[in-house]
């Protein structure tokens, strides 16, 4: 097949699974075409012919106060398309890549009499792109619209899902959980590469505590902060805290660590390219945000063997079983986070336990082969519809 996909290059979860999938859908002999402003952070050190990157410009002509890169990316996708007959594009997160996608496939419809054919759209929902962006009052009925035009929808979890009928009133919309995997193989946190992690990172006897996050506000960072400040207080090696990514509440997190008087304690990593090299020093992994639509971060910390101490809140409890790979607890209550970990830091047995209990979630439930089958159907399946893929 010829897959177009849509995605944002950040360090968030949409655009680590778009390229990752991307990367496995190529390996698998698909003619695969990715487009965005950059080029997504997971395609970094890939080889250039394994993925097509179709970086999208947009003009800078003075009339435009704010340039239309919706639009420029619409652009994009018909001149690829067009020049390489792509079957399916498949769009991650709705705005504005799903509108986008339909400007393109409505534009590429006009040359079915010359014997083309449009692409099918297949529209990957990840979160805050229906629970924040797109119930803004300036986007909703146009999010609304493209699930509606789209081919095919698809939600990271049951909690997405659910939440997109409900924000948009469409009980009978058809959308299928594909969660989300990791690109990568499960990691082998050895004894002896924890050792030297711990060593490089300067932990000395403390008890190492990970977060991971684009540090916008619905992450609460400051909380993981509350919660080191007591795990802290309580054990008498002492605990270090983690932080990879940048964002907004950064600074809050900083403040609150000062204000703790525990800034000693508290790393501010920034954007961390191989998320193992730190998680393979971690006794615990924090996340303890207002909700998560599925919790990418989570997953990457249990695929390392790191329980996961967070919250109850949307799709995170899909990923973690609580009691089991680890520990959620009401948004906001530090203290029964803290109490948690510390609990889960004095038992070295129970921790074990939890550690290969991650692992083993990882392995049974979000199979990288298995996620990418479903994925590899679904375009099948868009595409029997009377139409016969073309070969890559």
């Amino acid at each position: 097949m010829r897959i177009g996909i849509a995605c944002h290059p950040t360090f968030g979860g949409s655009g680590a699974v778009a390229a990752d999938l991307a990367v496995a859908l190529a390996e698998r002999g698909h003619a695969v075409h990715v487009f965005s402003y950059e080029r997504p952070f997971r395609l970094h050190g890939r080889p250039a012919e394994a993925v097509h990157f179709h970086e999208v410009e947009v003009s800078s002509y003075p009339l435009f106060k704010y340039p239309p890169y919706d639009l420029a990316l619409a652009g994009r996708m018909i001149d690829v398309a067009s020049r390489e007959g792509l079957d399916v594009i498949h769009a991650h997160y709705a705005i504005p890549h799903a509108v986008s996608a339909y400007l393109a496939r409505e534009a590429l419809a006009e040359g079915r009499r010359r014997g083309a054919r449009p692409p099918r759209v297949v529209t990957t929902l990840h979160g805050t792109d229906i629970t924040l962006v797109g119930s803004e009052t300036d986007y909703a009925a146009l999010t609304r619209f493209a699930l509606l035009t789209s081919d095919a929808v698809t939600a990271v979890s049951r909690y997405l899902a659910d939440e997109t009928r409900r924000v948009y009133d469409l009980p009978a919309l058809d959308i299928q959980v594909l969660g989300n995997f990791l690109g990568d193989p499960p990691c082998c946190c050895s004894e002896g590469r924890r050792a030297e992690a711990r060593e490089r990172l300067g932990a000395g006897d403390r008890a190492v505590l990970v977060h991971a996050s684009n540090f916008r506000p619905v992450k609460r960072v400051a909380d993981a902060v509350r919660v080191l400040a007591r795990v802290r207080r309580g054990r008498a090696g002492g605990a270090l805290l983690l932080m990879m990514g940048e964002g907004p509440g950064r600074a809050e997190a900083e403040e609150e660590a000062r204000a703790l008087d525990v800034e000693d304690d508290v790393r501010f990593l920034g954007r961390v390219g191989e998320v193992s090299e730190v998680l393979a020093a971690a006794d615990l992994f924090l996340l303890p945000s207002q909700y998560e639509s599925f919790g990418l971060a989570a997953l990457e910390a249990m695929n390392c063997g790191v329980p996961v101490i967070g919250t109850a809140a949307g799709g995170l409890p899909e990923v973690v079983e609580e009691g089991v790979s680890g520990h959620l607890l009401p948004v906001g209550d530090v203290d029964g986070m803290a109490a948690r970990a510390l609990a889960l830091i004095s038992d070295p047995a129970r921790l074990e336990a939890f550690r290969a209990r991650a692992r083993e979630a990882v392995a049974r439930r979000y199979d990288r082969d298995r996620a990418v089958s479903r994925y590899e159907a679904l375009y099948l399946e868009l595409l029997g519809r009377g139409l016969a893929p073309r070969e890559a």
